[in-house]
């Protein structure tokens, strides 16, 4: 038996301890993969909830519905409103806190009226980041089973791959709001440029990618292994193209590449 598969078994036990759950389900690699082990340890006793907020973009919100009707997942969505929150707006260098505090306030009554646990896709490459929003999780008393058994990425990509799930190699991501510098307000009208620049890039095939928000400039962060392709003077040109039209003035590709959490470098913390 391996490794990853012992875990999964693992995994089935601390499910089946539960009388019920609901899952923070982003349609990310790892909620997506808990959603669906819960769906096969509990039935219909597995609830994955997805949150429709500003800060998360179209292209998610619909791999997370595509996957949970695929696989038959218990699915509902929510509205949360973390941009009504002055202290999320303001974009502090813990905003992720306030997002998820919304989030699991709603989660929270939830569970309550199912006499149900919420559990989200925290897993055991975690532990180390620097993320606030699992100051909220333990306020609300959120368990991360992934975590508990000690999957780590790589092996919740090799299990979810096994299983079929349609995002078992998408690349990592985060909140549209990521994109915008800390202590500079996060609008709603910042995270639809972001995303439409963003999809720009996803329509000219990179798979990969970034678009920080600095005002009127869009620094674009490519994947390494893709930074060649942006560089060809036919891509370039199309690149800032595309994303003048989303309302920027000025492009400007970072020859670093992309890296988890840049926006984090100025303050000397670890990457979210």
């Amino acid at each position: 038996m391996t490794e990853p598969v012992r875990k999964e078994q693992a995994l089935c036990r601390t499910l089946g301890s539960f009388t019920s759950v609901i899952v923070a389900y982003s349609g990310g690699v790892d909620s997506a993969y808990l959603a669906y082990m819960a769906s096969r340890t509990l039935g219909d006793r597995a609830l994955a909830v997805t949150a429709d907020s500003p800060s998360y973009s179209e292209r998610h919100r619909r791999l997370a519905i595509e996957t949970a009707e695929q696989f038959g997942l218990r699915h509902e969505i929510i509205r949360t409103d973390e941009l009504d929150r002055p202290e999320y707006r303001a974009n502090p260098a813990n905003r992720c806190y306030f997002c998820k505090h919304e989030l699991y306030s709603h989660l929270a009554q939830m569970a309550a009226r199912r006499h149900a646990v919420v559990v989200d896709g925290s897993n055991a490459d975690d532990r180390g980041d620097y993320r606030p929003g699992r100051q909220a999780a333990r306020e609300f008393g959120v368990r991360s089973p992934l975590d508990e058994v000690d999957l780590r990425k790589s092996e919740i990509r090799e299990l979810s791959h096994r299983a079929g799930l349609p995002g078992w190699d998408e690349p990592a991501s985060a909140c549209l709001s990521s994109r915008i510098p800390y202590h500079t307000e996060v609008t709603d009208e910042k995270l639809r440029r972001i995303e439409r620049a963003e999809q720009a890039l996803d329509t000219l095939g990179f798979r990969v990618y970034r678009v920080r928000h600095h005002d009127e400039l869009a620094r674009v962060e490519i994947g390494c292994d893709e930074l060649a392709r942006a560089l060809d003077p036919e891509t370039r040109a199309a690149i800032v193209r595309e994303i003048k039209a989303t309302g920027y003035r000025y492009v400007t590709l970072d020859l670093q590449g992309y890296r988890t959490g840049s926006l984090n470098e100025g303050l000397l913390l670890r990457p979210a």
